[in-house]
């Protein structure tokens, strides 16, 4: 049966939820900025946070994107993008939950890929939430192509030499570990010949170059990072997986994170709706509240129209991966909604400033950002542009290109073959051509 409803029971965890996070979460927004939120070293943050965490546990809603087998509720994709478009609303709710990028993508490879030992080391503290984590892929002068990549491990008797540098590293102001991706047979293709390697943050030989974040953040405020690896020894133990998987495990990750973007974007765009909504509401101008103006209406119509549009997409796109059980499948779905998530996500922000005038560009409001929040969706797990080539290599892949010298399109040569198919009906009266032409 086809239907757009949530059982009962499964309602009332959302609902909890939603009280949940607007009325405890939510106030962490205003009190601590963005790149605190990994920060287990915040006294006052992690006052804050230990009792929610726990709450979080009571309800049996800790890591609710992990299977039973990991500690999680084993929900599916279509129940965790209705959660996760209630987390998305806070930059800390992902956290308090144990549902925080980048450590849930980290997680998944390290449950699929990880020894025993690693497993021990790195992901059951990871899953506690006593710890973070980093994923450290892109470099200076290499991000979507891979093929740029310079960062090396070199074979040296029983030993990994790592040397190079990434940029932009996740989360690596405050991680415990790091995941890094790395040239290590530059012999053959960087698809078979890149490895993945685990290893502390204080490993020596690490160099923190500098602190980096978003525009919006003071110097060295940021929580991600400029890394060097000035010949940094690893063993064999210290590798993720097998020689030349790093493709593949990052494909482990990056399928699903990308969508569980897309869902926790819908919460924060509805966040910013709602903000919206108040404001034009409340603000009167010219005589009467703005809400009557009818270019406002038509923002906030527009807008309203694309965030149903996009959940939808990405609830589809969910029940899709949920039906398949298989990311590859679902790419062409999970490409179009990661691309969306810039586009609406930047919409929203954009009217939330025009619309709050003065006070939306100054920094007493989180419009601005979420204005380079949506951007930045634009360039994690890859930029737009390469995901639309997916959506548009998908759609094209499915359409056999016609013989003949007009398009199927083409009324008068349509018309010939079903006036052929219709023949004798065609005699009775009543029949004329419904194009115009020769």
């Amino acid at each position: 049966m086809w239907q757009f409803e949530t059982e009962p029971e499964f309602q009332s965890k959302l609902d909890w939820m939603t009280d949940f996070v607007r009325e405890e979460i939510e106030p962490l927004d205003y009190l601590f900025p963005k790149d605190e939120t990994y920060n287990v070293k915040n006294a006052a943050l992690m006052h804050i946070m230990a009792p929610l965490k726990q709450q979080v546990r009571d309800a049996g809603l800790w890591a609710c994107h992990l299977p039973p087998a990991l500690g999680g509720g084993g929900w599916g994709q279509l129940k965790l993008a209705l959660m996760n478009e209630i987390l998305g609303r806070s930059f800390f709710a992902p956290t308090i939950f144990g549902t925080a990028a980048p450590d849930t993508g980290n997680a998944e490879i390290l449950a699929h890929f990880g020894t025993p030992e690693q497993k021990t080391t790195y992901l059951q503290p990871l899953m506690d939430g006593d710890i973070v984590s980093c994923f450290s892929m892109t470099e200076p002068q290499a991000g979507a192509d891979p093929k740029m990549f310079e960062c090396r491990a070199r074979k040296i008797g029983n030993e990994w030499v790592l040397s190079g540098e990434k940029w932009f590293a996740s989360n690596a102001r405050w991680a415990e570990f790091l995941i890094v991706m790395v040239v290590s047979d530059p012999e053959v293709s960087i698809y078979k010949g890149a490895s993945m390697f685990l290893l502390p943050t204080e490993t020596p030989g690490v160099e923190f170059v500098r602190n980096s974040g978003m525009a919006f953040e003071h110097a060295e405020h940021g929580a991600h990072a400029y890394l060097r690896f000035n010949d940094v020894q690893l063993t064999d133990a210290d590798m993720l997986g097998n020689p030349g998987d790093a493709f593949k495990i990052a494909q482990t990750r990056l399928g699903g994170g990308r969508v569980h973007h897309a869902m926790r974007t819908v919460g924060l765009a509805k966040r910013t709706f709602e903000a919206i909504c108040e404001r034009v509401q409340s603000r009167t101008t010219q005589g009467d509240v703005l809400g009557n103006k009818q270019m406002v209406q038509a923002e906030v119509a527009d807008l309203w129209m694309e965030i149903e549009q996009f959940r939808l997409l990405v609830l589809q796109t969910a029940w899709k991966i949920d039906k398949h059980n298989d990311y590859k499948v679902v790419k062409q779905d999970i490409a179009a909604a990661k691309v969306l998530s810039e586009r609406v996500m930047v919409s929203a922000a954009r009217r939330a400033i025009h619309l709050h005038g003065a006070l939306g560009i100054s920094n007493e409001v989180l419009f601005g950002e979420y204005l380079l929040w949506g951007y930045a969706l634009g360039l994690a797990d890859g930029p737009s542009e390469v995901h639309q080539l997916t959506v548009a290599k998908e759609a094209l892949g499915k359409v056999r290109p016609t013989e003949a010298l007009f398009p199927s399109a083409h009324l008068p040569s349509a018309a010939r073959v079903y006036e052929k198919k219709y023949a004798e009906s065609l005699k009775l009266p009543g029949h004329r051509r419904g194009w115009v032409g020769v």
